[in-house]
């Protein structure tokens, strides 16, 4: 297997003739493949990420891929694409910076001969080497050359050495924190100055002073160090060099790592360059609709910057030995912040990510920082002052370094600092309202089913499905969601101003001025379209030919009935209760059950309300229920089984339907149902209660109507008998089809598979339909398909009398209904159950 070789230029023309140079000079065996320009007719110089990838992917090999690139956003396009490939064939891709010609030839020479991709890269970047010797031109030493030393005395006080910096960020926190660490207990005083540059010289012990020295991959160093152990100190530096300086061999050379900078309140800071820097990341779609607005992480706290911090100091300093203490107890205090988020994020990301937060521990050490402060104090300043003086001064200088990278690194310092100041000042922060676009690793129903949207304005999490429950609530709320983002999104920086794509699962991290306004505008339009959607949405939903279809809403909150009945909603044909349930220490009697469902009904004027009765397991477990430990919760139990499981709980939401449904049009329905054993289980409890009631003088209906959620594949099989059982059935299409294509609906990797356009699961959508044909039975579907307006008349088409949508959806379903007649409506569903794939269908469809 040889190594594969990418060609990255801003001109097709360009790439081409290189590659034909490189052909030419490697033969037959070279795997190569180009990526010039732009699919832009008008403008087709430049580099686009995708294409990048897609030639990457076109010569992968297990030997490994080398990219050359001409310039600018060459290089930015390589490392996008780098970071959207899955980890295995993204840690074997390396970006040369060698010359585009000179270095494709070498490289492509020694790959067709079957080099390892070390001596492709050694003589990628010697390309220049013939031209050079040639010209009498002498170069500099090429970037990744082994460290050279030489620990000799210049007087009999100090000992130096050169040392040639290996890894690929060079001078990052994590190496420097190393540099501190190896130097820590020996009585040595090492100070680094980098020739290449011309910085330093600076103590090696402090961090701020090593990262902001700048030094990079290929930088020759000068080491100079002092003291009874200056030989010892040097040793260790040059042989912390030799294990390319902490940084992990397996990413050299090349693979640029996202640093994550854990403020103690503030964001994650991206390392360079991330999609975040380069202007966007891309994740799934999952809550349709656009969005601007400015980022902030779920859960953080705000502290006020510097500054305002300062100002609420003490005006008069105490005693030096006081001030001294207050320094220390509020870097005690800072400490304790920091190693909890050091633990967090190493259960959320990793022992990885999580070992760089000692750098910003370190930082609570920095002798830069340390010194002038405790200086300051001694002479008579206040701790306060002396402190924001001191990181002031640094992050003065860490913002001046012509690397944006390391400029980056000015938020590390910053959050230490201010957490520091506010111990010292007595600040106490406050829990954040969420506002703005939250970002999460990911959210739960209850925690997504609590966003305000009036404040928030969209959702972009890590992790997650579009068809987790979280989604479906982002969706009904009205919110824009993005999901499967991937660890990118964590480093986004609080107040980073975004622009969220629902439709699209993009999210903007840099857009400019022109593009926000032309987003405004975008959503000035679409508000516009949908406040006329709104007017007509009070009317029903009826065919062109005169067949009515009931379109109502999910909701999960008082709020989102609410929100139903101003959209148009024709009633709620999911009312889901478990949110009633979740993240609490124990359940809602049967009270505060009455008065929430009566809520929602009175919410809806007196349309019909459809109950399902609590809906938890799998994804939504309780912390009051000791449930069993299952290797599948999906399949275990879950729904109505643990309904028959813990019947007090099942019993207290019954007696509360029962009572509410006296009053109002109430239905009931139950989730997870298997067996026509279960639906006579339920009914025999829902006598019991109502017996009960009676009995206690409490007025209750003759009948309430009860239904069943057809979400197992076998219940749709036998829909037949079920239509006999029943009074509604509504289909849950999102773990229909998770159940019938095998496919978890919170498992990203297997979210192709999970559509419920796939020809398997429209065929069990009809066989309910066609079972309840000529019966009272309505047949409804509350799954996020109802939602979507293109699939209306397909679902009309198998037999659906009913759709069960997000409030702001309800509009537009209803407006696609009235488009299409009943006959129309059979023609198509008629199709799409002769499509071989989800894809066909999607085309059928148009």
């Amino acid at each position: 297997m040889t190594v594969g070789i990418v060609v990255v230029s801003h001109s097709a023309a360009l790439a081409s003739a290189a590659g034909e140079l490189a052909a030419e000079m490697a033969g037959d065996r070279l795997r190569m493949a180009l990526a010039g320009g732009v699919d832009d007719p008008d403008a087709p110089l430049g580099t686009d990420a995708v294409k990048v990838m897609a030639a990457i992917e076109e010569v992968d090999s297990e030997a490994g891929v080398v990219v050359l690139m001409d310039l600018g956003s060459a290089v930015l396009s390589s490392e996008m694409a780098r970071d959207l490939l899955p980890p295995d064939i993204a840690g074997r891709v390396v970006l040369c910076e060698a010359p585009i010609v000179e270095g494709l030839v070498a490289a492509a020479v020694q790959a067709a001969a079957g080099a390892p991709i070390e001596e492709v890269l050694a003589e990628a970047r010697n390309g220049l080497s013939g031209k050079a010797s040639h010209l009498g031109v002498e170069l500099t030493s090429p970037p990744g050359r082994a460290a050279e030393a030489a620990a000799g005395t210049t007087d009999e006080e100090a000992v130096t050495a050169t040392l040639v910096v290996p890894n690929v960020l060079g001078f990052h926190a994590r190496p420097a924190a190393r540099i501190v660490e190896t130097l820590a207990g020996l009585q040595a005083q090492v100070r680094i100055t980098d020739r290449t540059s011309g910085r330093g010289p600076v103590a090696a012990r402090s961090l701020n002073a090593l990262i902001t020295l700048g030094a990079r991959q290929g930088h020759e160093l000068e080491l100079v160090a002092t003291g009874p152990e200056a030989a010892e100190a040097v040793a260790a530096l040059l042989a912390l060099a030799e294990q390319n300086l902490g940084d992990p061999r397996e990413e050299e050379p090349g693979t640029v790592t996202g640093e994550v900078a854990v403020g103690i309140d503030a964001a994650p800071v991206p390392a360079p360059p991330t999609d975040a820097e380069v202007g966007f990341l891309t994740g799934l779609p999952a809550a349709p609709g656009l969005a601007v607005g400015r980022v902030q992480h779920l859960g953080m706290v705000a502290l006020p910057p510097l500054e305002e911090l300062l100002a609420s100091a003490p005006p008069v300093a105490g005693e030096p030995a006081s001030e001294h203490a207050a320094l220390e107890a509020a870097i005690a205090v800072a400490r304790a912040h920091l190693e909890a988020a050091r633990d967090d994020l190493a259960a959320r990301a990793g022992a990885r990510a999580a070992e760089l937060v000692g750098a910003q521990l370190l930082l609570l050490e920095d002798p830069g920082l340390l010194d002038p402060t405790r200086s300051a104090i001694d002479d008579r300043a206040a701790a306060a002052s002396a402190w924001a003086a001191a990181v002031t001064e640094v992050l003065a200088t860490y913002r001046v370094v012509e690397d944006p990278y390391l400029a980056e690194r000015a938020g590390d310092l910053d959050a230490v600092g201010r957490e520091v100041l506010a111990s010292l000042v007595g600040f106490e922060r406050a829990e954040v309202e969420p506002r703005g676009v939250i970002v999460a690793d990911d959210l739960s129903p209850a925690q997504t089913a609590r966003l305000d949207p009036a404040r928030v304005d969209a959702v972009v999490t890590a992790a997650g499905s579009p068809t987790a429950h979280a989604a479906l609530i982002a969706r009904a709320l009205g919110l824009p969601a993005v999901v499967d983002v991937g660890g990118a999104a964590l480093e986004l920086a609080d107040g980073t101003e975004v622009v969220v794509d629902g439709d699209t699962g993009t999210v903007e991290t840099a857009p400019d001025r022109a593009r926000l306004a032309a987003v405004r505008a975008q959503l000035a339009e679409r508000a516009q379209a949908h406040e006329a959607l709104r007017v007509a949405a009070s009317a029903p939903a009826t065919t062109r030919d005169g067949t009515h279809v009931e379109v109502r809403a999910n909701v999960g909150l008082l709020r989102d009935a609410e929100r139903a009945a101003i959209e148009g909603a024709d009633g709620v044909g999911l009312l889901r209760s478990e949110f009633l349930f979740l993240d609490r220490p124990d359940a809602p009697d049967e009270e505060e059950q009455v008065a929430t469902y009566r809520a929602v009904c009175r919410a809806l004027g007196g349309r019909p309300v459809t109950l399902r009765t609590l809906d938890v397991g799998g994804d939504k477990p309780l912390d009051y229920i000791e449930l069993p430990v299952e290797a599948n919760p999906f399949l275990g139990t879950r729904g109505v089984r643990l309904g028959l499981l813990e019947r007090d709980l099942l019993m207290t939401q019954l007696r509360a339907a029962l009572r509410v449904a006296a009053e109002h049009p109430l239905e009931l329905m139950v989730p997870m149902v298997a067996t026509l054993e279960e639906i006579a289980a339920v009914r025999a409890l829902m006598v019991e209660a109502r017996e009960a009631l009676r009995a206690e003088g409490i007025a209750v209906p003759e009948e309430l109507p009860l239904g069943v959620m057809v979400e197992v594949p076998a219940l749709a099989l036998k829909a037949r008998h079920v239509i006999e059982a029943v009074d509604l059935v509504s289909i849950g299409t999102n773990d229909l089809t998770q159940y019938a294509m095998a496919a978890e609906r919170g498992n990203p990797a297997v979210t192709e598979l999970s559509d419920p356009l796939d020809p398997g699961v429209l065929a069990l959508i009809a066989a309910v339909g066609a079972a309840a044909e000529g019966s009272a039975t309505p047949v409804a579907v509350c799954g996020e398909l109802a939602s979507d307006p293109s699939v209306a008349a397909l679902l009309v088409g198998l037999g659906v009398t009913e759709l069960s949508v997000p409030p702001v959806d309800v509009p537009a379903v209803k407006q696609a209904v009235r488009q299409v007649t009943l006959s129309e409506a059979r023609e198509l569903a008629r199709q799409a159950l002769t499509c071989r794939s989800a894809a066909e269908v999607r085309a059928l469809l148009g």
